[in-house]
């Protein structure tokens, strides 16, 4: 249910996260990120996989075009990427991965939203940027081999075993967070990606097992989006499919199918409506 913060709120924060990568993060928290500027609130955004840098390409593209084409009226986040620390000795890196996020995080406070997105691997940086999460979004290619990252399943009765490290990591940011003081809790949304439209008996039997995980382990299934050309082609363009028509870009069948996956999804979402803040 959506509901207003108090006049006197912090950034509400929305973390893309996944231990495995090509699972569409980046290009999902462009949308959400875009979604909020268009809404008219103040959007931060950090990227914590620097290194790959895909939401920051993804950022610099837009701002390019922006200014190539000022009349498309492209909003932008405020944008900071996070590079993890190359020092040797584990704590010395960690506590610089450490002040490096809050110091970004301090610079987007005068923001409604911030979006995070993070590497397809386990690191500090990654697991810091989780526990900071009230939102948190977890891509999911529609396959048992990126269902293996949530759960271990009996190969034969296709039953959950146990869940796997990805859950507990984020289980442990839960924790991490209540010893900060912050007892709010983690909205965990499972997001079921590059969905095949073609019903078949694989795609049923992860619906099943997804829907078992999601009440073991806490955490809501959301449908994404399909497998299409057109996310590679407004990546280049630094556009998405909430600019199609600022950018001048007709509308084809794809165009229609992949803006009403996009709507159901960010309906489904529901980030909890913030009182925007004034300039």
């Amino acid at each position: 249910m959506e509901h207003q913060m108090s006049e006197n709120h912090s950034p509400y924060i929305v973390v893309l996260g996944n231990e495995k990568g090509g699972t569409g993060k980046s290009t999902a928290a462009m949308h959400i990120i875009t979604s909020l500027l268009r809404q008219g609130y103040k959007v931060g955004s950090i990227d914590v996989d620097a290194r790959q840098g895909t939401l920051s390409r993804y950022v610099e593209n837009r701002r390019l075009r922006s200014e190539a084409n000022p009349s498309e009226h492209l909003p932008l986040p405020e944008h900071y990427p996070v590079f993890r620390s190359e020092k040797s000795i584990v704590e010395e890196a960690q506590a610089e991965d450490e002040k490096n996020f809050k110091e970004a995080l301090e610079k987007l406070k005068n923001n409604d939203y911030i979006v995070v997105d993070t590497p397809g691997s386990d690191m500090y940086l990654s697991r810091l940027a989780h526990s900071f999460a009230d939102t948190l979004i977890t891509p999911l290619n529609d396959s048992f081999i990126d269902l293996d990252m949530l759960a271990r399943l009996n190969p034969e009765t296709m039953e959950i075993v146990r869940p796997s490290t990805y859950s507990e990591m984020v289980w442990e940011q839960k924790k991490q967070r209540a010893i900060r003081g912050d007892r709010r809790a983690i909205d965990w949304i499972v997001l079921r990606n590059r969905l095949n439209a073609v019903n078949s008996r694989n795609k049923e039997e992860m619906r099943k097992a997804l829907e078992t995980l999601s009440k073991r382990i806490g955490f809501r299934l959301v449908a994404g989006f399909g497998e299409r050309v057109i996310f590679r082609e407004l990546f280049l363009n630094g556009i998405t499919l909430l600019d199609l028509r600022e950018a001048r870009i007709a509308m084809n069948i794809s165009h229609v199918a992949a803006r009403q996956e996009l709507n159901q999804l960010l309906e489904m979402i529901q980030i909890p409506k913030q009182t925007k803040k004034v300039a």
